[in-house]
């Protein structure tokens, strides 16, 4: 299968601490010697990219940086064309969503690629960031106590759309609402990528416990939690920063992930 090459998105944001990550998880790996990590800047950069994340950072600065270096179609190509395993933290996975609302005046620009609608800073202030410990089945077993992760001005998906061609029309009347531009799967391999359904992978828990312990009323299907971790197809978003713990098991896992996709994408160009 060849190596597998790697890329950080470094316009801006954590993209030093995901690239020693992924550095770790690789060497827990069997298979260290395949992988190499890059800082990506250039759409050139971008080119060599097996598999991308978008970090965590500020999302309008990432997607302003991006406009001026001419790395927003690129980007747009590599996700939504192409297809290639993309993994977006916090603003990352901002960046894409299909629609994101809370915008700043003037809005921002949107990579897409994954059909949800996600709030912006839901969790409020830098100064309200929070650390909790996640039970995260896709993970697997495990006798830890949980992840720790790690919530800074954090993003959550707060609708899953519906899986269709073109733009999320029925997004652009929101106020204060962006949507990404479309763009169509470019062969079989990058269509074989592609889910028609957003998978929610983890939710923060603890909701309804503590509205119930405010004396209020709830309704149990809506306050299940607050849903931070979601897949579509080999794209992938976090709300909080795993790459802030010095925990690997997620860059572990989504390694093994990148890894499948490429044999499968190697299958399907044969």
């Amino acid at each position: 299968m060849g190596s597998i090459t790697v890329g950080v998105l470094a316009l801006q944001g954590a993209f030093i601490e995901h690239v020693q990550l992924l550095k770790i998880a690789a060497e827990q790996g069997s298979s260290a010697s395949q992988w190499e990590f890059i800082e990506v800047r250039t759409p050139q950069e971008l080119e060599r990219c097996d598999a991308l994340i978008l970090p965590g950072g500020e999302s309008t600065t990432i997607s302003l940086v991006a406009a001026r270096s001419n790395m927003l179609e690129p980007l747009r190509d590599f996700v939504k064309v192409h297809r290639k395993p993309t993994w977006g933290t916090c603003a990352g996975l901002i960046l894409l969503a299909e629609s994101a609302n809370k915008t700043k005046k003037g809005g921002q620009e949107l990579i897409g690629g994954l059909d949800v609608r996600v709030n912006r800073n839901h969790f409020g202030r830098q100064a309200e960031s929070f650390q909790a410990p996640l039970d995260l089945p896709f993970l697997g077993s495990s006798e830890d106590t949980g992840f720790p992760a790690v919530f800074i001005r954090a993003p959550v998906v707060e609708k899953i759309l519906p899986n269709q061609e073109g733009v999320q029309i029925d997004e652009i009347q929101r106020d204060e609402t962006v949507v990404a531009p479309s763009r169509q799967a470019k062969d079989q391999a990058a269509r074989e990528a592609m889910a028609d359904q957003v998978e929610v992978l983890a939710s923060l828990p603890g909701r309804a416990a503590r509205l119930a312990s405010e004396g209020r009323n709830i309704d149990a299907d809506k306050e299940t939690g607050d849903i931070i971790a979601v897949r579509q197809g080999n794209v992938f978003g976090t709300s909080f920063h795993p790459e802030l713990t010095g925990d690997a098991r997620i860059h572990s896992w989504w390694l093994h992930q990148v890894e499948e996709a490429k044999k499968q994408r190697s299958k399907a160009e044969q």
